[in-house]
């Protein structure tokens, strides 16, 4: 046989050639667009990074120069006086005064002369006098002999902002006769440093927005968006540029810094850039800003998605025209593919006409011819299947019959038990095709009496023990000749199991509730409901009433309750019951309107005696 060649649908080779022609090089050219932008913004964006912390860096370095420079005038005034006295004259305090209102940053002046009474001017309101009072006193003494100090920054004042404090030394030819202290506000270049509108540290990492900051040599938090922070004296070391910039703010006077933040569980790969500020010889301050890379090169992302959707537009466009093309050369070979699908479905009903292109006009009449002849063959296999399902009953009605036939009194008993099981299984919703396998079973459920002797199926009179013991073996014997046929595997368990008991004391496996399938449950009932109601040659057959009060007292121990209820149910819909058992039930009515009272002979009899050989455990 010839190998198949590899084939490939018309309808793809045409799509696909369009999108490899039209949209492949447009794909290309917008991705290297977009690196390409992608590079030349990141640069970008690093540079202005790190020219916006050396701007904001040079702020904060002016704001200490300038202030440095007051306190250095007003030491240097006071030390060209020359006499200590001048500290008590009213016109140091006007300077002073003038000094706080020509410079809104100043909260405080204090002035501690080598002897005598200190000398402070603030701001009401914004400082309190004893907290003035401390902090020179701490500045005093870390000052030293030095002529200038400046503090590291803290937090003070009615506000809670950061202040430095700048103090310096008042001299004479006698040396040192004062220092003069200055508390020094940093609320307005921290406003101008990181703008005046506040948010919150959380707003500010969701928007991705740009966070410029400014960190002391500690990384306490001196400036920042979220005053919170600052108010807190927040450490925020565990970001990896401000512990960088504490690494190396004293080497290296600015760098740029990608690093991966987290922020509430979140990460986030941000660009980053520091700047070394230096305000006196001491004092080193970080002005740090930082943004989600995401949104740093938002523009790119913007890009490279009108690119995917310009290319969508062009690829939908290409399947479009690809699909009408390819369509309308292959529709005549998709209606023979329909056709030929819904065949294998099973509707061999299904024809298909073609009539535009010759050729595959042909091959369809070819394809009608053996769709007709396809149709016969499977009428044909369906008859001969039906036939050989009825032989197959009819075999097993046949078998069953001669069973039953080798006693009189027992002839028709299997037809009559596949009857009544059939009608208990409808009453339970079994599916039909488990009703059919319930009734087949039912008819082959004595087969194994095949194999006893006739003197002891035909006996007349009550079965010794022994020969009771002989006439349990028939579930076996009939299981051993029925199990060699795979075909009759579903029937098994009606033939193997109807003779065992829910309490276990059955037989032949002396199986419980659980164990015994429903099918067994439903022929052991149906088998003893008619042995209990046909006459035998020592008793005659049970009334209707009587037998199903019977059958229901042995609920729990012999029967399952579910298959009970059914066979009562059943009864009660005319279901079962309508050969002897009706009619003796309809006799005794009669009797009953004709005002006698005396059944016929025996007509209820002893439930031992009136059941057969294969019930008499029951009996027991």
């Amino acid at each position: 046989m010839p190998q198949r060649k590899f084939e490939v649908s018309l309808v793809y080779f045409v799509v696909c050639a369009l999108l490899l022609i039209g949209l492949v090089p447009l794909l290309l050219t917008g991705y290297f667009l977009s690196e390409r932008s992608a590079g030349e913004l990141r640069a970008v964006e690093n540079r202005y990074q790190i020219q916006l912390v050396q701007e904001k860096g040079r702020q904060i370095e002016m704001f200490g120069r300038r202030h440095t420079d007051l306190v250095k005038g007003l030491a240097n005034s006071f030390g060209l006086a020359n006499d200590p006295k001048v500290f008590g004259m009213p016109q140091t305090d006007r300077q002073l005064s003038n000094t706080l209102r020509e410079n809104p940053d100043v909260l405080a002046l204090y002035v501690q002369p080598s002897s005598g009474e200190p000398l402070s001017l603030y701001r009401p309101g914004s400082i309190a006098k004893t907290e003035i009072d401390g902090i020179a006193e701490n500045v005093l003494r870390l000052n030293g002999s030095e002529s200038l100090y400046i503090s590291d920054p803290q937090i003070a004042g009615a506000a809670k902002e950061p202040v430095i404090t700048i103090s310096s030394s008042v001299s004479n030819e006698a040396g040192r006769i004062a220092t003069v202290v200055a508390i020094i506000s940093m609320r307005n270049i921290a406003r101008s440093v990181v703008g005046a509108e506040q948010t919150t540290e959380k707003d500010l990492w969701e928007s991705g927005r740009p966070i410029v900051f400014v960190v002391d040599q500690t990384g306490r938090a001196l400036f920042h968006p979220d005053t919170h922070l600052v108010q807190r004296e927040q450490v925020l070391s565990d970001l990896r540029i401000v512990s960088e910039w504490q690494e190396s703010n004293r080497q290296i006077q600015s760098g740029l810094v990608p690093f991966t933040g987290e922020y509430d569980g979140t990460k986030h790969e941000m660009i980053g850039a520091y700047s070394t500020v230096i305000i006196g010889d001491k004092l080193n301050l970080g002005v740090i800003t930082m943004q989600d890379e995401a949104q740093a090169l938002a523009s790119v992302g913007e890009m490279r998605m009108q690119t995917w959707l310009i290319s969508l537009l062009f690829a939908l466009a290409a399947m479009v025209l690809g699909s009408v093309a390819a369509r309308w050369l292959t529709s005549p070979i998709l209606r023979l593919s329909a056709a030929a699908q819904k065949i294998a479905g099973g509707d061999l009903s299904a024809r298909v006409e073609t009539k535009n292109i010759t050729e595959i006009g042909q091959l369809g009449v070819s394809f009608n011819t053996m769709s007709d002849k396809l149709e016969e063959h499977i009428a044909s296999l369906a008859r001969a299947a039906n036939e050989n399902r009825e032989l197959f009953v009819g075999t097993v009605k046949a078998l069953a019959a001669a069973i039953d036939g080798k006693d009189k009194y027992t002839r028709g008993h299997s037809e009559r038990v596949a009857r009544i099981s059939v009608a208990i299984g409808k009453q339970l919703a079994l599916p039909e095709d488990e009703l059919e396998t319930l009734r087949i079973s039912a008819l082959l459920h004595d087969v194994g009496k095949i194999a006893i002797d006739d003197n002891i199926l035909k006996k007349p009179a009550a079965l010794t023990t022994e020969e009771f013991e002989i006439m349990k073996t028939h579930p076996v014997r009939g299981y051993k000749i029925m199990s060699q046929i795979p075909a009759m595997k579903d029937f098994l368990p009606g033939m193997y199991m109807h003779h065992e008991m829910v309490n276990g004391q059955g037989y032949p496996q002396g199986l419980t509730d659980e164990q015994i399938p429903l099918q067994a449950k439903i022929v052991s009932v149906a088998d003893t409901f008619d042995a209990m109601t046909i006459d035998r040659p020592y008793s005659k057959g049970m009334l209707l009433p009587e037998a199903l009060e019977r059958i229901g007292s042995f609920v729990g121990t012999r029967y399952d309750k579910r298959v009970v209820d059914a066979l009562v149910r059943g009864c009660n819909a005319g279901e079962i019951g309508r050969g002897v058992v009706q009619f003796l039930n309809n006799q005794s009515n009669q009797q009953k309107e004709a005002g006698s009272v005396d059944p016929p002979a025996n007509a209820a009899g002893d439930f031992a005696s009136a059941i057969t050989y294969e019930q008499r455990d029951l009996a027991s």
